[in-house]
């Protein structure tokens, strides 16, 4: 789960593997609420590092002293 510290690729792995066993009704109705928060938490989790990265990703590009006359 997004508990520990996995990588984005881990998190949708685990991901995906929920949505496969969710779409062949292989869960039951007593694992099914539980995989549903799971996949919830990882949704969060890598929704989180996509918005990281694009924003470290717009840092690296914006063009020098940018930042500086925004100030």
């Amino acid at each position: 789960m997004a508990a520990k510290k996995e990588t984005y690729t881990e998190a949708m792995k685990r991901l995906e593997e929920i949505v496969n066993r969710i779409e062949s009704n292989e869960l039951d109705i007593d694992r099914l609420g539980e995989n549903l928060r799971e996949a919830q938490k990882l949704i969060k989790y890598c929704r989180d590092k996509l918005y990281k990265a694009d924003a470290e990703i717009k840092k690296m590009l914006e063009p020098e002293g940018v930042e500086e006359s925004k100030a």
